[in-house]
């Protein structure tokens, strides 16, 4: 995939680039931890042949959500911050 680092300067193209090596860094480092644990507990350890310890990586992104969690609830009112009762019916305008 190409990226375009746009700015007003190479300086700014240079903080981009940085930022998002340093987004990349602290993924590798979160996953590390999680493979960590999952191989720290005696079930999952006997499992895995030295094939798959080979194969192992800290570069998957399966447990990234860039966009949050929206979790979506049918049965339940978005809370606008609107009275939940309306004290008159509505009228139009043309019957007033």
């Amino acid at each position: 995939m190409l990226t375009y680092f746009v700015g007003p300067d190479k300086e700014h193209a240079e903080t981009s680039m940085l930022a998002l090596h340093l987004l990349q860094s602290a993924l590798v480092h979160v996953n590390t931890l999680l493979v960590q644990q999952v191989l720290a507990e005696p079930a999952w350890a006997k499992k895995l042949s030295d094939e798959d310890r080979r194969g192992l990586t800290a570069l998957f992104w399966s447990n990234v959500n860039p966009y949050g969690t929206f979790r979506l609830d049918m049965d339940k009112r978005l809370d606008l911050g609107l009275p939940t009762t309306v004290s008159r019916p509505r009228t139009s305008a043309a019957s007033a």
